[in-house]
C-alpha cells in the first residue's frame, strides 16, 4: 500500500503509545482517523479531543459505518498486544480488508526518508526523545515517533519539514524488522520478551539483523560491550570510540564530557539524571555531529531537554517531598532508575512502589528483580499487571518479594499503597513499572504536596 492512498485508518489498539502516534500523523494527513481500545487512558482521552473517535466496546457494531466496507484506500493498523478474539479485529480480518502491523506501517512511512531508528531492550524511548530534541531545537529538524511523551513537545509524534525521520525500532515481536535505516542506535540487548524469542541468543540474533539491514553507506554505533560488530561503540566513564568522560554532579544536575576521535565538547550539562542517561546522550550527540549539527547547538539543546513523561519524571520536589515516577519494568532498568536516585540523593531513605509487568517476565527475571529491589529501603510491591498475558500457576508478586533480603518489604493493592503513603508520608518517593501504576500519580501527588 501505497501511502499518498490511504485515505481512511481504523487502528485496533489505539491507547498504545506507539499507535496513538500514528493516529495523529494520519489526521496530520488529513485521513479519517478512528480506532478501538479496551480501555479509557488519559491518552485516548487526549486523541478524542483532537477530533479522533474511539470506542471501548469490543462490538463491530461499534465500527464506523464509513469504515464497515472494504475499500482499497482504508488501512488497518493493529497491535500485536490485541487479543487473536477480538471480534473488530475479526471484522477486519474476515472481510479481507487491508491489515498492517504498526511496524510495517512506520515502514512504510520510512521507505524514502533518511531514518534514524533507535532499538534497544531498554533506552530506546529516551535515547530517541534526545535525538529528535536536538535536532529540533538547534534548526535542523525531523519527524519523530517516539515510545513516550517528549515532556518538551507534550507529544509523542512531532511533525517536520525535512527528509528526516527519528523512530523507535521496537524488537518485541520482532516488529523492528521492517525498518532499513541510514542510522542505527543500539542501547542495549538484555534477555527480554522470552515469550517471543525463547531465549537471549535468539533476541541478539534479531538485533543483529535488524543492523544488517542499514541501507548502503549506513552507520551504527551502539554501546560498548554488545555483541555487535561494524560500528561505533559509545559508553560513559569507559573506553569506547565515543564517550562521556569526566562525569560529575553539579547542583542536583549531571554534567559531563563528550570525547570522540576528532572532537572534544565540555561541560555539557544533561537535565536527567544517571549514567544510562548519560550514554544515551553520548549516542544522541555522535548522531547530531555525523548530521552537521554545531557542538554550540548541541550543547545548548541538551541543556534544554525535560525529557520524557513517566522516564525519571519529577511528580513532586520540594523542601520536604521528592517524588519521581519511573517506567522501569526490567531488572537492568530498575537499576539504573535505582542507583541515579541513589547518587542524587544518598542521605534520604528511599520509598518506592514497584509493579511487575508481565507474568512471564515476573517468572523469567525473579531473580534479578529480587537483586535491584533490595537495594531500596522501603518496598512496597503491587500485583503483577497481565497486559496481554493470562495468569501463570505459582507467579505472582510474592515470587519476587520472598526473595527481596531487606526487611521492610509488603505486598499492597493499589487503594492501600495509597493510604500506606498517606500514613508514612515518606521523603522521597519513586514509583515504578510499566502497568496501570499510573494511576497512582496523581493521588500519590497530592498527598505529598499537601504534607
Amino acid at each position: 500500500m501505497e501511502l499518498e492512498n490511504i485515505q481512511r485508518v481504523y487502528l485496533v489498539g489505539i491507547g498504545g503509545i506507539g499507535m496513538s502516534g500514528l493516529a495523529r500523523y494520519f489526521k496530520k494527513r488529513g485521513c479519517v482517523v478512528c480506532g478501538y481500545d479496551k480501555t479509557g487512558t488519559p491518552l485516548t482521552e487526549k486523541l478524542m479531543n483532537e477530533g479522533i473517535p474511539v470506542v471501548f466496546l469490543d462490538d463491530e457494531d461499534n465500527i464506523k459505518v464509513s469504515f464497515q466496507e472494504k475499500d482499497p484506500n482504508t488501512l488497518i493498523i493493529y497491535t500485536p498486544a490485541i487479543p487473536s478474539n477480538s471480534r473488530i479485529l475479526n471484522y477486519f480480518k474476515n472481510g479481507g480488508f487491508t491489515m498492517k502491523k504498526r511496524s510495517e506501517v512506520l515502514g512504510i512511512i520510512s521507505k524514502g526518508m533518511y531514518t534514524i531508528a533507535v532499538a534497544g531492550t531498554h533506552g530506546k524511548t529516551t535515547t530517541s526523545s534526545i535525538i529528535a530534541h536536538v535536532l529540533k531545537d538547534s534548526g535542523y529538524d525531523c519527524s519523530a515517533f517516539l515510545g513516550g511523551i517528549a515532556s518538551n513537545y507534550n507529544s509523542n509524534v512531532l511533525f517536520g519539514e525535512n527528509n528526516t525521520m527519528v523512530v523507535e525500532a521496537d524488537e518485541y515481536d520482532r516488529s523492528f524488522l521492517t525498518l532499513h535505516p541510514d542510522i542505527a542506535i543500539v542501547t542495549s540487548m538484555d534477555a527480554d520478551h522470552l515469550d517471543i524469542y525463547g531465549d537471549k541468543s535468539h533476541l541478539v540474533e534479531s538485533f543483529k539483523q535488524f543492523t544488517s539491514q542499514l541501507k548502503e553507506g549506513g552507520r551504527l554505533i551502539y554501546r560498548k560491550g554488545l555483541d555487535l560488530s561494524g560500528g561505533k561503540t559509545y559508553s560513559a566513564n569507559v573506553v569506547a570510540d565515543i564517550q562521556a568522560v569526566n562525569v560529575r554532579i553539579q547542583d542536583g544536575s549531571f554534567y559531563f564530557d563528550f570525547k570522540n576521535g576528532n572532537l572534544v565538547i565540555e561541560n555539557i550539562q544533561l537535565g536527567l539524571p544517571g549514567l544510562h542517561n548519560i550514554e544515551n546522550a553520548v549516542a544522541a550527540i555522535e548522531v547530531a555531529l555525523h548530521l552537521g549539527i554545531e557542538a554550540d547547538k548541541i550543547r545548548k539543546a541538551l541543556a534544554s531537554f525535560l525529557g520524557v513523561k513517566r522516564r525519571f519524571e519529577y511528580v513532586v520536589k520540594d523542601a520536604n517531598h521528592v517524588y519521581i515516577d519511573d517506567y522501569a519494568h526490567h531488572p537492568e532498568e530498575l537499576r539504573a532508575c535505582i542507583k541515579a536516585v541513589k547518587s542524587l540523593y544518598p542521605d534520604k531513605k528511599l520509598t518506592a512502589i514497584f509493579q511487575p509487568h508481565l507474568f512471564t517476565r515476573t517468572r523469567d527475571f525473579a531473580d534479578g528483580f529480587a537483586e535491584v529491589l533490595s537495594m531500596i529501603d522501603d518496598l512496597v510491591m503491587l500485583d503483577i499487571y497481565p497486559a496481554r498475558e493470562l495468569p501463570i500457576e505459582g507467579v505472582t508478586s510474592a515470587m519476587i518479594l520472598d526473595k527481596v533480603k531487606n526487611e521492610s518489604k509488603q505486598n499492597l493493592s493499589k487503594q492501600d499503597a495509597i493510604e500506606y503513603i498517606r500514613a508514612n508520608k515518606p521523603e522521597l518517593l519513586l514509583t515504578v513499572g510499566a502497568g496501570d501504576i499510573d494511576t497512582l500519580i496523581e493521588p500519590l501527588k497530592t498527598i505529598l504536596q499537601n504534607a
